[in-house]
């Protein structure tokens, strides 16, 4: 016995027959629409101002994520392993600066 299932989209304003799927975000905040033709028009024509001023953000995904800049990932090393020497810390010269070193060079400046 052959079976056949169709699915059919409606509109989520209207209930038109024949809508897709129309994603957005607004404030952080991401949402999906189905939407026939007709008021799929109306919400690129409401939008069209905003997205020709805005600038488009492109996600990144999960394999290509990249960890944000800081204020602590822009110090300047040199300049830690400096103080943290005038302050009688030691500290190599060479390689990473321990976390407790960067931890005391923030809290005096």
């Amino acid at each position: 016995m052959a079976r056949e299932t169709i699915v059919q989209i409606t509109d989520d304003l209207d209930g038109s027959k024949g809508a897709e799927e129309v994603s957005f975000a607004y404030q952080g905040v991401e949402y999906r629409i189905d939407l026939g033709k007709k008021n799929k028009a109306a919400l690129e024509k409401l939008l069209k101002p905003y997205t020709d001023a805005g600038t488009k953000v492109t996600r990144r995904t999960a394999g290509g994520r990249q960890t944000p800049k800081t204020a602590a990932s822009k110090r300047d090393l040199a300049t830690v392993r400096d103080w943290a020497k005038t302050q009688g810390i030691e500290v190599s010269d060479r390689g990473r600066v321990a976390k407790s070193v960067l931890a005391q060079y923030d809290a005096a400046h």
